[in-house]
């Protein structure tokens, strides 16, 4: 019998993908603020408890995407978002006896060691953050997602949860390292060029995320992991290794092949 995955925030770049690639071996159930035209749609506002509870009843895993993306959000937003949101998502699948969570943390989580060390860093030919790097976040942004891990880990130790955090990369639009909109990504950077230099490091395609994710969903002898989303890029400062002897993550793509 195949899993019944709850996706929460459907309706957003990742969501929209992932959810329409794990309905070929999963029972796919959409959650989003607003319903889908043409598809069904659970809709909820994660930060309710009563609602996600209902979501969450007959579900085996989650992946929670929903939240605040921008790096750059301000306070109340990830407050009400990322941290209340993230939260309640969290307590409404315990309540509900879900057994796993895949929760969508970001680079941002450690991205303070790659300020300190840009644009030096983009040009390793190894991984220098690794599954035990420590917290340490460059934005309020960042730092919901380091409340979203240490609340994973919470709900792995003390309710029994499988939870598996994503520090994912760079997932854009065009689904390339070169696309436009790595031209907006990360301001801090003082030029294009260097905007793109990160991308081609951090970059993981949608369809190596799915399958991230799938593998995610079948690893039953994982209690708590992070593990970071990126395609198998030639110079990279996050670790993949740890993904490939875990869960069996082989990308597919590499920002070596783009243009």
């Amino acid at each position: 019998m195949s899993k019944t995955v709850l996706v929460t925030g459907a309706e957003g770049l990742i969501g929209a993908y992932l959810s329409t690639a794990l309905e070929s071996r999963y029972t796919v159930r959409r959650l989003t603020r607003a319903p889908l035209p043409g598809l069904p749609t659970v809709v909820a506002d994660i930060t309710d408890m009563e609602a996600m509870e209902q979501a969450c009843q007959g579900i085996d895993a989650i992946v929670h995407l929903a939240g605040s993306s921008a790096v750059e959000s301000t306070w109340n937003d990830v407050l009400h978002n990322n941290i209340i949101g993230t939260y309640t998502v969290f307590e409404a699948a315990h309540r509900a006896g879900v057994q796993q969570i895949i929760f969508a943390s970001s680079n941002h989580a450690v991205g303070g060691y790659e300020m300190e060390k840009a644009p030096d860093i983009y040009r390793r030919d190894h991984a220098s953050l690794t599954q035990n790097t420590l917290p340490r976040p460059d934005s309020l942004y960042g730092v919901s997602k380091c409340f979203g891990e240490s609340l994973g880990r919470f709900y792995a130790d003390q309710h029994g949860m499988r939870v598996i955090c994503l520090r994912i990369g760079t997932i854009n639009r065009e689904d390339s390292p070169t696309g436009a909109s790595v031209a907006q990504m990360n301001p801090w950077l003082p030029s294009e060029a260097l905007r793109y230099e990160r991308a081609r490091t951090t970059w993981q395609s949608k369809r190596d995320f799915a399958q991230m994710v799938e593998r995610c969903l079948e690893a039953t002898h994982v209690r708590f992991d992070i593990f970071y989303g990126i395609s198998n890029n030639p110079h990279r400062f996050m670790d993949i290794e740890h993904a490939r002897q875990v869960i069996g993550y082989s990308p597919l793509d590499s920002s070596s092949d783009a243009p």
